[in-house]
């Protein structure tokens, strides 16, 4: 007789017992055939748990396999078949809390909770109702959050707590950051100490980061500077898998609170709930390993998602045999087995994947990239907690929904960075909005060292000026973050039972130029003596709702009314309406009337004039680019979409090249950038040729006034790509190779129209009509270059126009600039030491006493801002807002919006 497939494995009747029971006797014989099936039952019963102990006896007679080992591997059984689950709870104290720190009372705090008040409703929370700042004092101790209530009694207080006034600041959960690299890809970025991607094989799954963090590397003191207490430090995106990747806080020795200097002690969670993994789809992977010649792929995305299932498949072979055997276990007693339970190290972590003990993030841009991945989440069957770059997330969001599990993927975005290669050419500003109004979760990352992540917060803060409401932009760098880590109920919040990682800021953390005043970590304090800002007591933004109905459009027009206008910041035409009742009046693209313009707006009303109403509007000078690359590069990473690049022995006309009316420029023109002045792109970065000067927002460079000037300036680069481009064998030799380019040009009596273009123009620039604009940054090569302009000053007649553009190390030589008549264009404003000549950059406030900007403009240096990559040119008047903002007065807003405009050098403007 057959057996249901459900009892298969139990102990089967013999062909004596089916034929017995099948047959019925009556009388005495019925009643013997009974006696005779209980016995033989009981026969088999008792045989079947012997015949175990027999087996077990004849397999310690017989097998060489140990019995210990295969008790440990029935053990590990247990942990195979467990389901991680979020640590939550109370606790009396934090795991990583050492004995004999302090408890910490901070008092007369503004204080942002992180989450609604009690009997919100979850349709009114979604909107932002309940959420509000409140007053109130915070109580630490044994690293945890104990209470947080106005006016804590000091009769409550541990022995020996210290006490901190806020000063009605604003209080927040430390900053999470759930997508970097730091401490795995140190600063500077030098060959012996990257170490973010193993790119022996696309399939690394048993990599960890945690093997390769640097506790000493400089740049996890200065992201904590930033509020940051948290970051999940992932393995680079050069794999299709990764490796796993870990929870760490920045708190790195006994300095900060620890009780050893290493990687271990700064794991956020020590009882290791829960395990991390990156994967990566798109375009890394193709272009690490899809090249003819290698000796495996992918070549494209189809080999992508092949790797992808082969891998799973791998893992889940594994799991199947795992789960065999452990079963087998469960039956027989383990030391009755004849094999170990299978384990291999290769697969052991992708295994883990698909039990559901691993969070699995994927960097993943693109749709076909989403869905493909989506794809495997089903086949495979395991979730995915966060889609990373996802730019194009917010076009799909029913794709994302239809991923395995019971929870919607989140988007771990940047707010703006994006067009810098084809997978993230379709993207939007708007895309967190966009992703919360869909019902999919946005967050906020650096990516650590692509963004700096002492500023991660200001992603969040752009994100809130393109429409995403200021609760969740907020939540999108603390609690969203936790909770995405399985840390939602330790980290994030300001809560009793929360871990004690709180950071107090000298202004909203959404506003521009914030900074922390101080932050704890556990509890403990990071900063012995915190530089603060000087700055008025910092309150909540008001939120402005109608930041949420910008649309990401574009419509010109030549006639427009301007109502609502409370400041005119335009140069020689400042004026200032307490009312708000200022008006601009433009006809035919140009400005009639400013501030007092009643019988001009009644006129153009009559008209049929459009009236735009402001809600406290200023104007202000539209922004010049200076020294990006835009019009010259569309998609920095692909070479069909730019002019090219020049070396050592190549001097070009930027004018020659240009490309307009790109979705790059059109993104900076919306934001206020009308005009640029870009140089030829040199190779390894930065700039050599001749610059030209064109507006933005024409369609080609014919359109009149397109071009405004062909030829601003000569550039040559002295940054560390100088180097780079197979002929320039040194920094010296380059250095050399300009002052005898230079010499030439002062000794030559002329130059004719056959004269090479490079000797023309250099001999402009020593009689006095174009400057010299010198991309550098480190502070040696700028004294090497400052006397090259004396030398040069001693035998022209005209002053050579030195412009310094780059500049992270220029405020070491502030005075000797100033006392040259150099000026300064700080690209980007914030360095911070990405490269071995930009090392000793001013990270600013709690670290430093200001940042470069302030050095410069205090020696009395002409200082213009601009930005490092195309991408940041939109946020100008952000950078020249924070210029201001953490000056201490010293930079007010009409000279820091000189900075982004180009008047601070009128005669290269002209």
């Amino acid at each position: 007789m057959s057996i249901p497939e459900d009892k298969e494995g139990l102990p089967r009747y013999t062909p004596v017992d089916e034929h017995v029971v099948v047959r019925h006797r009556r009388g005495n014989r019925r009643r013997f055939v009974k006696l005779l099936v209980l016995s033989l039952l009981g026969y088999v019963v008792y045989h079947h748990w012997s015949s175990g102990d027999d087996r077990a006896i004849e397999r310690q007679n017989t097998s060489t396999l140990s019995v210990e080992r295969l008790q440990a591997d029935y053990a590990h059984c247990s942990k195979l078949r467990s389901v991680a689950q979020d640590p939550s709870g109370p606790r009396e104290r934090n795991a990583r809390y050492l004995d004999g720190q302090k408890a910490v009372l901070i008092r007369n705090a503004t204080v942002w909770t992180g989450e609604p008040a009690t009997g919100t409703s979850a349709e009114d929370a979604h909107d932002g109702k309940g959420y509000s700042w409140v007053r109130a004092d915070v109580l630490l101790e044994h690293g945890l959050i104990k209470r947080v209530e106005p006016d804590i009694s000091t009769a409550v207080l541990p022995t020996d707590c210290e006490i901190w006034n806020a000063h009605g600041r604003l209080l927040t959960a430390g900053i999470v950051d759930m997508h970097s690299h730091a401490g795995d890809d140190s600063l500077p970025d030098l060959r012996g100490t990257s170490d973010t991607n193993e790119l022996s094989d696309d399939i690394t799954p048993y990599v960890r980061s945690i093997d390769a963090i640097n506790p000493l590397d400089p740049q996890i003191q200065v992201i904590k500077s930033g509020g940051v207490t948290t970051s999940l430090i992932l393995p680079g995106s050069g794999n299709n898998i990764g490796g796993e990747a870990f929870v760490l806080k920045h708190a790195v020795g006994k300095a900060d609170g620890r009780s050893e200097l290493s990687a271990e002690s700064m794991l956020a969670d020590p009882e290791h709930n829960w395990r991390y993994m990156k994967m990566a789809c798109g375009e890394n992977a193709k272009r690490v390993y899809g090249r003819v010649g290698r000796d495996f792929g992918p070549f494209s995305r189809m080999g992508e998602a092949w790797y992808f299932r082969h891998a799973f498949e791998q893992a889940s072979s594994l799991v199947k045999a795992q789960d065999d055997w452990c079963e087998a276990a469960d039956r027989y007693e383990a030391q009755t087995l004849d094999s170990y339970l299978p384990q291999d190290l290769h697969w052991e972590s992708l295994g883990a994947v698909l039990r559901g003990q691993v969070h699995v993030n994927t960097h993943c841009y693109t749709v076909p990239d989403l869905e493909a991945f989506v794809r495997h989440t089903n086949e495979f069957r395991f979730p995915v907690r966060a889609f990373h770059h996802a730019h194009q997330t917010y076009l799909v969001p029913e794709i994302l929904k239809r991923a395995y599990g019971n929870h919607t993927p989140a988007a771990a975005l940047f707010a703006d960075n994006m067009y810098y290669k084809a997978e993230a050419y379709v993207a939007s500003e708007q895309a967190g909005k966009i992703l919360y109004e869909n019902g999919v979760t946005p967050v906020y990352v650096s990516d650590n060292p692509v963004l700096n992540a002492q500023h991660v917060v200001f992603e969040a803060a752009k994100a809130y000026r393109n429409g995403l409401p200021y609760h969740v932009a907020l939540a999108g760098v603390t609690s969203a973050s936790a909770r995405l880590l399985g840390l939602g109920e330790r980290i994030g919040k300001i809560k009793p039972g929360f871990d004690a990682d709180v950071v107090v800021w000298d202004s909203d953390p959404l506003s521009v130029g914030a900074a922390p005043v101080q932050v704890w970590i556990d509890g403990v304090s990071q900063f012995e003596d915190p530089v603060e800002l000087v700055k008025p007591v910092g309150k909540p933004v008001e939120v402005d709702l109608a930041l949420q109905d910008i649309k990401d459009t574009l419509v010109e027009v030549r006639d427009v009314i301007f109502a609502g206008v409370s400041k005119i910041m335009l140069p020689g035409r400042e004026s200032t309406s307490t009312d708000q009742t200022g008006w601009i009046v433009i006809r035919n693209g140009t400005i009639t009337c400013l501030s007092d313009c009643n019988e001009a707006v009644f006129t153009a009303q009559n008209e049929g004039v459009p009236v735009i109403q402001l809600s406290n509007g200023h104007i202000i000078p539209p922004f010049t680019a200076i020294g990006s690359t835009l019009g010259l590069v569309e998609i920095a990473g692909e070479e069909d979409t730019q002019d090219g690049s020049n070396d050592a022995s190549t001097f070009s006309r930027a004018v020659d090249g240009l490309m307009l009316d790109a979705k790059g420029l059109k993104a900076s023109y919306r934001h206020g950038v009308t005009r640029a002045i870009t140089a030829p792109a040199h190779k390894g970065g930065g700039h050599q040729g001749l610059s030209v000067g064109f507006r933005i927002g024409a369609k080609h460079a014919l359109e009149e006034g397109a071009v405004w000037q062909e030829e601003v300036g000569v550039h040559y680069t002295f940054t560390l790509a100088a180097k780079e481009d197979g002929k320039t064998p040194s920094m010296s030799s380059a250095v050399d190779a300009l002052r005898a380019k230079l010499m030439k040009a002062v000794q030559a009596n002329d130059t004719t129209e056959t004269s090479p273009l490079e000797e023309k123009k250099l001999k402009a620039v020593v009689n006095g009509t174009l400057p010299l604009i010198l991309t550098v940054h480190s502070a040696d090569t700028i004294a090497s270059l400052l006397p090259l302009k004396t030398e040069i000053e001693t035998t022209s007649p005209q002053p050579l126009r030195l412009i310094i553009h780059g500049g992270a190390e220029s405020h070491l030589l502030a005075s000797e600039l100033a006392a040259s008549n150099t000026s300064m264009i700080l690209a980007p404003l914030l360095p911070y030491s990405v490269t071995w000549d930009q090392r000793r950059s001013l990270t600013g406030a709690p670290l430093t006493n200001g940042t470069a900007v302030d050095v410069l403009f205090s020696a009395g240096v002409k200082v213009g801002i601009s930005t490092a990559e195309d991408w940041e040119i939109r946020d100008l008047d952000l950078l020249a807002g924070i210029a201001c903002a953490n000056s201490g007065g010293r930079i007010g807003e009409v000279d820091a919006l000189k900075m982004i405009s180009g008047i601070w050098i009128p005669d290269v403007m002209s």
